[in-house]
């Protein structure tokens, strides 16, 4: 799920109802939100889901016990902070950039 997506979906993992982050996310960066969100003092629920192809790496879908918790206000208001003391920008969120500029109609990706 982009940080783009706005939409709001709730659903349980592991029977507790938890606001879902982002779904079929590969271990990486499922641990990279698991560490920004509890870095943030949110609850984080982690759900592996079983591969059908035999080989392929298990998907995981990441959720927060705070059902009015929504990424994308969280990051376009400034509400997460980065470990290094910085606020959390899409840049960062999408892992694109460690330190990204706050500013982000001015970012450009980089090929």
């Amino acid at each position: 799920m982009a940080i783009n997506n706005a939409k709001h979906i709730v659903s349980e993992i592991n029977g507790i109802r938890c606001t879902i982050v982002e779904s079929g996310v590969t271990l990486e960066r499922a641990a990279f939100l698991r560490q920004l969100l509890e870095y943030n003092k949110f609850e984080v629920k982690e759900l592996q889901i079983p591969s059908e192809v035999p080989g392929e790496e298990p998907k995981y879908t990441i959720g927060v016990t705070d059902l009015v918790f929504n990424p994308v206000f969280a990051v376009y208001e400034c509400l997460l902070k980065t470990p290094e003391g910085g606020y959390v920008t899409p840049g960062y969120w999408n892992q694109e950039c460690i330190d990204c500029r706050p500013e982000y109609w001015m970012r450009r990706k980089t090929n």
